[in-house]
């Protein structure tokens, strides 16, 4: 799940370009000894590339026929992913995320998941399915996720003696928080939001409203300028203007971090994060707006397989072991479950903190984002997330219908 925040990377490709500093071995897909080589590119490092370890050690122990090695790129993962595929060297299962980049370069998973039968594909939750299929073809197995949901400070809520949000609050509410919990005494603010939010998360605010960034045709126009995207714009600005918010370089963390800020709107990282930072947060849903219930973003994670594999139905064996209820077991200290079996039996959608990602991952599966139906969407979110920029920039504050309306018209 560390790829929520990675930019997106054009690479220019040449023709024998091949991938090199992998971690682990050599980087042959075939046979060894008898044995089907697969290779299996992660952009984790670190404590999460030592537990990956463990469990690809314990798959290979487990196998006559199949044997993997553990490629790790790190923060080069794009770069590297992009080279290998244009030299046609990938990996054969690749951690993805940008479906819709990388499709063509990828196996449709279809028929593999119809063989293992409908029980298998539906314990995986529908949502999860949505964000690794592109045009009616499923190109990856859900392994992470997170929803957004509002982290508050009950400390801060405590001192103005706010209740804290309840089940089916709304913007309204949150706002009137927020101007109870600004002080300037004591230097504490109501909420905090990006100053320049990434385009693929900020959609969310926009259907919570009925609005979006794009018609089902991935056009701007009607939806980016419409009445419910633009009042969304104006909602956040507005609390710009009277302090109750303020404007972050990032995510907000690190202001949550120094206890001075009431709430900000952030997925799952944020849980060891704050608690490490001593803070006393509660979680609540995305409120609702104007009678239409809160929606968030996925920031999703998927097993692929390259469409060049030699190996497929053994790549797909190892998908299978790296996404099963053991290995989710393995990882439910760090990451939330995929498997609606793991999470029953661990009673996950009721637990205080993890409970609340499952409730708005479950309000969240009819809406698709932009991304996947834009063509050029790279270049598209770049400019929308310099349009954001003047619409929350403390020094510049410009008008949002003005600003989303010129860059709709930069792309009719």
């Amino acid at each position: 799940m560390k790829r929520r925040n990675m930019l997106l990377m054009s690479v220019v490709l040449l023709t024998g370009l091949f991938i090199t500093g992998c971690s682990n071995g050599e980087k042959s897909s075939g046979k060894d000894d008898g044995k089907v080589n697969i290779r299996f590119s992660t952009w984790d490092s670190e404590k999460d590339l030592d537990n990956q370890q463990k469990l690809v050690d314990k798959f290979n122990e487990s196998q006559d026929k199949i044997n993997v090695t553990l490629e790790a790129y790190g923060g080069e993962y794009d770069t590297k992913i992009s080279a290998g595929i244009g030299a046609g060297d990938a990996p054969d299962v690749m951690y993805m995320w940008n479906f819709p980049h990388y499709k063509d370069a990828l196996e449709p998973l279809d028929t593999l998941i119809e063989n293992e039968g409908a029980e298998y594909k539906g314990n995986f939750y529908e949502t999860l399915w949505n964000y690794n299929s592109i045009d009616g073809k499923t190109y990856g197995i859900p392994i992470g996720f997170t929803t957004h949901a509002v982290y508050y400070n009950k400390d801060l809520f405590d001192a103005k003696k706010i209740d804290y949000p309840k089940e089916g609050w709304t913007w309204d509410d949150l706002e009137k928080m927020a101007e109870k919990i600004t002080d300037s005494n004591t230097g504490d603010t109501g909420f905090a939001l990006p100053g320049k939010p990434d385009p693929y998360d900020f959609e969310m605010f926009a259907w919570g409203n009925k609005g979006s960034f794009t018609d089902d045709k991935g056009k701007l126009a009607g939806q980016l300028d419409s009445k419910q995207t633009i009042e969304v714009f104006d909602s956040f600005q507005k609390m710009l203007k009277n302090e109750s918010a303020i404007a972050t370089e990032g995510s907000g963390t690190t202001e949550m971090e120094s206890g001075k800020v009431g709430m900000y709107v952030y997925g799952s990282w944020g849980l060891n994060t704050l608690k490490d930072a001593g803070i006393n947060y509660g979680l609540a849903e995305i409120p609702s707006r104007n009678g239409n219930e809160g929606a968030s973003i996925l920031s999703s994670s998927g097993l692929a397989i390259s469409k060049d594999s030699k190996n497929k139905e053994a790549a797909f064996e190892f998908i299978k072991f790296w996404t099963n209820e053991e290995a989710n077991e393995y990882r439910l200290e760090y990451e939330l479950p995929v498997l609606k079996s793991v999470v029953d039996k661990h009673d996950l959608e009721n637990d205080e903190f993890k409970g609340v990602f499952y409730k708005m991952l479950q309000k969240s599966d009819k809406f698709t984002p932009s991304s996947f139906k834009a063509e050029g969407w790279s270049d598209i979110s770049s400019d929308l997330s310099l349009s954001f920029e003047r619409i929350f920039n403390p020094s510049t504050l410009e008008n949002p219908e003005t600003v989303l309306k010129e860059v709709t018209n930069k792309y009719k």
